[in-house]
């Protein structure tokens, strides 16, 4: 039988319980229609990239499946079908991993704790200033001096200041 890949998202409303009872249908929905479920996997709640029927955030569920493409298709179905279920994608595989996916695999190295693998970071930033010492303004884009070097607007005389009359020919 063909080996399949799924990840399903569920409503962010529902507790843990509830989108593990999901899987746990679709689990048993294949296995009327003659799959089994070789693993399966619960990522929790991430947030979506996009919204998703005004929604987030999701119940991330992962399945992977030995079952005929009637089965599959059903499941599909039934999941479309459901009020709880977002999304669903299943991706048909040459052969399942072994181990954990990826994404668990990840959560694992976000797990590190004492940070032991930053190295020797230096620590020699050089001479940190205080917020006062700042120049006031400081270097914003060239060399534009001060309002009395570069003259006022009544002084260039190259426009007239607001208010003033404009002589027309």
């Amino acid at each position: 039988m063909p080996l399949y890949e799924h990840v399903l998202i569920a409503r962010q409303d529902l507790s843990n319980t509830q989108a593990e009872g999901l899987v746990e249908h679709f689990s048993t929905v294949l296995a009327d229609n003659g799959g089994t479920v070789k693993d399966s996997e619960y990522w929790g709640v991430r947030t979506l990239a996009y919204k998703i029927n005004k929604n987030r955030k999701g119940h991330y569920a992962f399945l992977r499946t030995d079952a005929p493409s009637a089965a599959v298709q059903e499941m599909e179905r039934l999941a479309r079908l459901h009020d709880d279920v977002m999304r669903v994608l299943t991706v048909r595989v040459d052969e399942h991993g072994e181990g954990p996916s990826i994404q668990m695999q990840r959560r694992d190295d976000r797990d590190r704790g004492d940070r032991g693998d930053r190295g020797d970071r230096g620590g020699d930033r050089g001479e940190r200033r205080s917020f006062g010492d700042r120049d006031r303004g400081g270097d914003r884009g060239g060399d534009r001096g001060d309002r009395a070097e570069r003259g006022d607007r009544a002084d260039r005389g190259d426009r007239p200041e607001r208010g003033d009359r404009v002589e027309r020919n």
